[in-house]
């Protein structure tokens, strides 16, 4: 069974969606069945793994709002072992239509409980805000995963994050717990950078993620060409850096793929075939192997 992992943070450009993409692909480039849930209108998450949101046939709304099966929406990526439920503006019409549901701070995570079987990893990559969405995938998940770019305004709006943990917490999902912040954005020439740096270690300790992701004009350009860092320049600083993230990741939640053949935080040439060799996008209409409805 799956686990379930949220990665949110209500202050947008904080590396929230290159985060849960990154992750996502370097899990399931290390055999772990990996699903990206795309739970964000802006569907980044959907166009970041090279998916057009403009020829989508279904998507997380049709799941939450539509009461359509998992199955019918989640698409292959060209990665092997990575799956995505896919996004795009319409999403946005959610948030109000789910006031009126039936349990709804529950709707998504009855639908993930239909497909949790099939999957190492779920990773759902939340909006920036606080709203019905994120609360929705927060009841969800397991564990919380928190984005957090080294700069006093993010660090400042933390609380109300953490706070919302609490209450979903107390009031939703008992389970939740915070599976680790991951420092991004990080400009090392800086006061500030390290000031930051000091403050989320003492307050968070061994949930902090060891590695720091360097700021990068790389990791910025890697989604324009629908791919993860990791695959679009694999010697860059950034790439470096959330393999590192990756392989933490794996360690901190026990995620083990079913082969030998594992990419290592320093490999790079494996990927590289795998960006220039698979292409391939389908849609998982009727379910093989572990997919079912």
């Amino acid at each position: 069974m799956a686990k379930i992992f949220s990665i949110s943070n209500q202050k947008g450009g904080v590396g929230k969606t290159t985060t849960a993409v990154n992750v996502a692909a370097f899990s399931a480039l290390n055999q772990v069945r990996t699903l990206i849930i795309d739970c964000d209108p802006q569907g980044n998450s959907t166009s970041g793994i090279g998916i057009d949101k403009n020829t989508l046939i279904s998507t997380t709304y049709d799941v939450i709002i539509n009461g359509i099966s998992p199955t019918e929406t989640i698409l292959e990526s060209s990665i092997p072992n990575l799956f995505i439920m896919p996004s795009n503006p319409s999403l946005a019409a959610a948030e109000i239509e789910l006031i009126g549901a039936e349990e709804r701070e529950f709707v998504l995570k009855k639908a993930i409980s239909t497909i949790q079987n099939n999957f190492d990893a779920i990773i759902i990559d939340c909006p920036p805000s606080l709203g019905l969405l994120t609360i929705n995938a927060l009841a969800a998940s397991e564990f919380l995963i928190i984005p957090l770019q080294c700069e006093y305004y993010a660090l400042e709006g933390l609380g109300q994050l953490l706070d919302t943990f609490k209450l979903v917490k107390e009031n939703l999902n008992p389970a939740l717990e915070i599976g680790g912040v991951v420092l991004t954005m990080a400009d090392f020439r800086t006061n500030l950078t390290q000031q930051v740096i000091e403050e989320v270690k003492n307050y968070f300790g061994e949930k902090t993620f060891k590695t720091i992701v360097p700021r990068s004009v790389k990791v910025s350009e890697a989604p324009s060409f629908g791919k993860p860092i990791i695959l679009y320049d694999p010697s860059s600083k950034g790439s470096k850096a959330y393999r590192e993230v990756g392989a933490e990741f794996l360690e901190k939640f026990n995620l083990k793929g079913n082969s030998k053949n594992k990419l290592q935080p320093s490999q790079t040439e494996s990927t590289e075939t795998i960006s220039e060799e698979s292409s391939h996008i389908e849609t998982i209409a009727e379910p093989t192997e572990k997919v079912e409805g």
